[in-house]
């Protein structure tokens, strides 16, 4: 699933295109998605000029010209094409997930421009677009969830607190978007690696200098993720024809069996399932 750092890879590849663009129709293939395409769908989209191109965790958020607001999550498979009507580009995809090449199969939504289009595909139909109405209900959209990294209430006191007195291990609140939201799984592997916290250890046992280094580290790998490109498991290009680079950054992930990358550390990077998801540290220096 993308992640926070590639969902904003795909949020500036699409304000680059799309920012100021008329919407001249919505076709929907498919509106069996996670969610169901409402029938009105279009009418809110077409005619409408894309104000802005905003994210929050991992949404998208296309800010239309009426006030209203079109949401949409990638969930598992999802990704967006984009399709010049004057040329044809061999890439198309804006993430580094799935095809680098637009499929023919299960392209639900296409939202089309003057000059281009942009193609809904989504294998697994985890994704979902959603209309909210205005910027008052777009906040209560997101109450639910916690705070960004980069947002200043993200802090020590924050984390802390909320860690106190909880049995739950630190990597499963990484996770919890109610706690934070836009980690995946991945990043919390290395967040947790540079904060030297193993991934099993309960949140009541994280102390406060802990708190301090899981904030400033989950802000460092986010940051250099999006620097990098995020990261491009599957060695797929964007629409620039570029890869994300984060992946050649990896400390832990995907690392079993390997030696430490800390200096002066002898440990082995060992890989442990928590809650379903993989978990990768090192066996000395995270306690």
């Amino acid at each position: 699933m993308p992640e926070l750092p590639e969902v904003e890879i795909v949020r500036q590849s699409l304000s680059k295109k799309i920012k100021q663009k008329k919407v001249q129709k919505v076709i929907i293939r498919n509106r069996n998605l996670r969610f169901k395409i409402p029938l009105n769908f279009a009418n809110f989209i077409e005619g409408k000029k894309i104000i802005k191109v905003k994210r929050f965790s991992k949404y998208l958020i296309l800010c239309l010209s009426s006030g209203c607001y079109c949401l949409l999550h990638l969930g598992m498979s999802g990704t967006l094409h984009i399709v010049n009507k004057n040329k044809k580009d061999i890439i198309t995809n804006t993430s580094f997930y799935n095809s680098p090449i637009l499929p023919k199969k299960h392209n639900h939504v296409e939202i089309i421009f003057e000059n281009l289009k942009i193609i809904y595909n989504d294998p697994r139909r985890f994704g979902f677009f959603e209309i909210v109405g205005n910027l008052y209900l777009l906040k209560k959209r997101f109450s639910n969830l916690g705070p960004e990294p980069f947002q200043s209430r993200f802090n020590y006191e924050y984390v802390f607190s909320f860690l106190k007195g909880k049995k739950r291990n630190i990597k499963n609140f990484l996770l919890d978007q109610k706690f934070v939201s836009g980690i995946g799984n991945i990043y919390a592997n290395e967040i947790l690696f540079l904060s030297n916290i193993k991934p099993d250890k309960k949140g009541y046992l994280i102390k406060k200098k802990e708190c301090k280094k899981l904030v400033v580290n989950s802000r460092k790998v986010l940051s250099n993720a999006i620097k990098k490109g995020g990261s491009s498991i599957k060695d797929f290009q964007n629409i620039y024809g570029e890869k994300g680079k984060f992946q050649k950054n990896f400390k832990v992930y995907e690392r079993r069996g390997l030696s430490c990358k800390r200096s002066r550390c002898q440990g082995t990077i060992q890989k442990k399932i928590i809650s379903n998801r993989s978990s990768f540290f090192c066996n000395i220096c995270q306690k």
